[in-house]
């Protein structure tokens, strides 16, 4: 019997989606490619101990605190560290270990008591209710994971900072993420100072843990992003809802859209194509592309292109600058999704 591939055509810039505040809640759990992150499952690689350590590490933050009774109560409770921070590069499996984390912690069975979200997802809850909103909505978790902590916006910094205070304070555990460029001086341990100190009073509340290693997207071949001269085949070849646009005008699209609503942007849609894919060379395009990038990876959407290989669009003025962790980040996450 024939199989007739099933196919629904799409186009992004025709979609100009809205989000409310519980919807931005209700999307603070892990991505669905980590539904069964585990400690189990995680694979250390054999050559970094540290990935090793870094599983009993995080096995040992999830346990419940010893309880504490009587005039002791306040005391235990100040004593603990509420937080982990894991730093290292690309690809070690930070996120799969934070998940593994928010897997592991107890929380209502909707998940209600624990969430597990981007930095950039956190600042856009408190855009879209305000910061006591976001405290409220927050309030009681057991856990707040925040993968890819930004330290390149001293407010949105200051506002994480002061909201994960009132949160330790209520007695919310806190674990982060962030990366570090594989190439960066002395291997990332830099990055871990750059974090405590940018986040000022919570610093003493974080456990800094390293994880070295490479990225595993890259351990058996060095790769590059897929890219394809004719389209329309590898159009034909996708199955489910796929949006096909012209590179320019997704990236003159993404500026209509908050990026707090890109996730809404590709509901739905099982594979991205794109056309003549050309280097980007204003930074606040890049930047945006690089968010809706992060939103691809999460749902895992296939892309398909035509033109520059996607990890080819940052130029090297941009991988010299301030945002260089960003850029690396997206073109590590384009190379795995062409190659889904």
């Amino acid at each position: 019997m024939s199989h007739e591939t099933t196919r629904a055509i799409v186009s992004l810039t025709d979609r100009s989606p809205s989000i409310s505040a519980a919807e931005i809640v209700a999307h603070l759990v892990p991505p669905r490619q980590f539904d069964g992150a585990s400690l189990d499952n995680y694979r250390p690689d054999p050559q970094y101990a540290s990935q090793t350590e870094a599983v009993e590490a995080v096995r040992a933050f999830a346990e419940p605190a010893p309880a504490a009774r009587g005039l002791f109560r306040r005391r235990a409770a100040s004593s603990s560290t509420p937080g982990l921070y894991l730093d290292g590069g690309f690809g070690v499996g930070k996120t799969h270990l934070l998940a593994a984390l928010w897997h592991r912690m107890p929380g209502a069975p909707d998940a209600g008591t624990k969430f597990f979200g981007t930095f950039i997802e956190y600042t856009a809850l408190v855009g879209a209710v305000g910061y006591q909103g976001a405290i409220k909505q927050l309030t009681g978790a057991s856990l707040i994971c925040i993968d890819e902590f930004e330290l390149d916006d001293p407010g949105d910094t200051m506002i994480m900072t002061r909201l994960l205070g009132e949160l330790a304070d209520s007695g919310t555990k806190m674990a982060a993420t962030s990366n570090t460029p594989p190439n960066a001086l002395g291997e990332g341990r830099f990055a871990a100072s750059d974090f405590l100190r940018e986040i000022q009073a919570l610093s003493g509340r974080f456990r800094t843990l390293r994880i070295d290693g490479t990225d595993y997207r890259r351990r058996e071949v060095e790769a590059h992003a897929v890219v394809t001269g004719d389209l329309d085949p590898a159009i034909d070849a996708q199955e489910g809802v796929v949006s096909v646009d012209d590179f320019a005008a997704v990236i003159e699209h993404l500026a209509t859209v908050h990026p707090s609503k890109y996730v809404k942007l590709i509901d739905g849609v099982d594979a991205v194509a794109l056309r003549d894919v050309a280097p980007l060379h204003d930074q606040t395009q890049a930047l945006r592309f690089v968010a809706f990038v992060d939103r691809l990876y999460d749902a895992q959407v296939r892309v398909v292109a035509s033109g520059v290989p996607l990890d080819e669009v940052f130029g090297a003025d941009m991988l010299a600058g301030g945002y260089r962790k960003k850029y690396l980040r997206a073109m590590s996450r384009l190379v795995a999704l062409t190659l889904l």
